[in-house]
C-alpha cells in the first residue's frame, strides 16, 4: 500500500512538472514579443527623457553665456574712463573672456548625444567651465572697484 502510495504520488508529481514545465512555441514567441515591445517602450522613454534633459541644461546654459556677453559689455562701459594703462589691461583680459565664451557657445552647440555617459562628462566640464568663467569674471571686476 505504502508503495502504490508513493508510486501514485511520483507520478503526479512527474506529470505535474510537465504538464507545467511544457509551454507550446506560440506561448514563448508571444511572451519574447511582449517583452520586446516593454523593452522598446521604456528604451523610448528612456531616449525622450535624455532630450528633454539635454534641451533644458542646453536653454540655461545658453542664458548664461547671453548673460555673460551683457556682463562684458557691461564691464566694458564701466572701464571706458580708466586710464589708459588700466583699460588696456582690462581689454586684453575682457578678450580672453571673450574668447572663451564663445568657445563654450560653440561647445554647447556642437555637442551631439552619444549616450548618457558621455552626456553626463560634457555636463560635468561645461557647468565646471561656466563656474569657473563666473569666478574669472568676478574677480576681474572686484579688482577694478578697490
Amino acid at each position: 500500500m505504502k508503495k502504490t502510495i508513493l508510486i501514485l504520488a511520483l507520478i503526479a508529481i512527474t506529470a505535474g512538472t510537465i504538464f507545467i514545465g511544457c509551454r507550446s512555441s506560440s506561448e514563448k514567441v508571444e511572451n519574447a514579443e511582449k517583452n520586446l515591445q516593454e523593452a522598446k517602450q521604456d528604451l523610448s522613454i528612456a531616449k525622450q527623457d535624455s532630450v528633454t534633459e539635454y534641451q533644458k541644461f542646453k536653454l540655461e546654459s545658453e542664458e548664461k553665456l547671453a548673460a555673460h556677453e551683457k556682463s562684458i559689455a557691461e564691464f566694458k562701459a564701466r572701464i571706458a574712463t580708466e586710464k589708459k594703462e588700466d583699460k588696456a589691461k582690462y581689454e586684453k583680459k575682457l578678450a580672453a573672456l571673450e574668447l572663451k565664451n564663445s568657445d563654450m557657445k560653440k561647445r554647447l552647440e556642437d555637442y551631439k548625444e552619444d549616450g548618457k555617459d558621455k552626456w553626463e562628462k560634457f555636463k560635468t566640464e561645461f557647468s565646471h567651465d561656466m563656474d569657473e568663467f563666473g569666478k574669472t569674471f568676478k574677480n576681474l571686476t572686484v579688482k577694478n572697484s578697490k
